[in-house]
């Protein structure tokens, strides 16, 4: 070749780049796909406890309406209830597994919200190092 450039290495800083993007790609559907399971475990024990909470009232307390007898929830009750279904369930694996909110707003249905802190997998600088993530799930118990 008189006069023209060689091709010979050119691909090299291209096969780089593109190895680079690739890893990023990798970490940070790595990293989302942690923090959806995390929150997803995070719901299924908090929708546990709502459901604990909704059925923590005596048989005395339900009340005969027109529309069908009802339950009558009291906050005590709900945060006492959540609070039992918490220890014996199993947290392990929940960093900092925090009860936000555990009440009835409505006498009727019971809220639960907790929260944890998650930690990616691999900490990289377009992840932050973790942070805490919060639920609520609400739950009733009707008579049929």
């Amino acid at each position: 070749m008189s006069g023209g450039r060689s091709d010979e290495g050119s691909t090299l800083p291209l096969t780089i780049f593109y190895g680079a993007l690739s890893l990023i790609l990798v970490l940070l559907v790595v990293a989302a796909s942690s923090l959806y399971l995390e929150r997803k475990r995070l719901f299924t024990l908090a929708d546990g406890a709502a459901l604990v909470g909704a059925e923590s009232f005596a048989l005395a307390e339900v009340t005969s309406t027109a529309s069908g007898p009802r339950p009558k929830l009291v906050t005590a009750n709900v945060e006492s209830a959540v609070t039992a279904y918490l220890a014996e369930a199993p947290t392990q694996g929940f960093t900092a597994l925090a009860v936000e909110r555990a009440e009835t707003s409505d006498g009727r249905s019971a809220t639960v919200s907790l929260s944890a802190y998650w930690r990616p997998p691999v900490v990289t600088l377009l992840v932050p190092e973790g942070f805490r993530i919060e639920v609520t799930a609400v739950a009733r118990s009707v008579f049929s």
